[in-house]
């Protein structure tokens, strides 16, 4: 299958692809359908998703059925318009042409709070960004 190169391409990372750079992935997925190609990945893959995270998308009615940690290819990479570091543990060098964002995302944890309390704000921070980096993607 050819894409359209008109598509724009985003990579989001964390280190281990189970939580904050699926969040955001699917919630860009949802929200730019097919008009965005999106891939997520870790720089050091876990084995699983966090359950918190796919149930915090649940809450929005959103699914992430399929999805497993996976690491970063140079495939993905070279395809990648934008690649967008979540938190601060992820190291990715720069590669290519792709823009590289770093978003120090929310982390609820270090005032306390926890559990799913702690997933839904941290979800709310990235799902904020996405939608900034999306305005600004349909804008180019």
């Amino acid at each position: 299958m050819t894409e359209n190169r008109k598509t724009r391409h985003i990579l989001f990372v964390c280190s281990k692809n189970g939580g904050k750079s699926q969040l955001a992935a699917a919630l860009m997925r949802d929200l730019a359908g097919d008009a965005v190609a999106v891939y997520s990945a870790g720089t050091n893959p876990g084995s699983s998703l966090n359950l918190e995270s796919v149930e915090s998308l649940k809450e929005l009615g959103i699914g992430i059925a399929g999805e497993h940690p996976k690491p970063i290819t140079d495939d993905v990479l070279d395809a990648a318009d934008v690649v967008v570091v979540l938190g601060t543990e992820a190291k990715l060098e720069r590669h290519g042409t792709a823009r590289v964002l770093t978003w120090e995302t929310d982390e609820p944890s270090a005032r306390g709070i926890e559990g799913m309390d702690r997933m839904r704000l941290v979800r709310d921070d990235i799902n904020a960004r996405v939608q900034k980096l999306y305005a600004e993607l349909v804008e180019n």
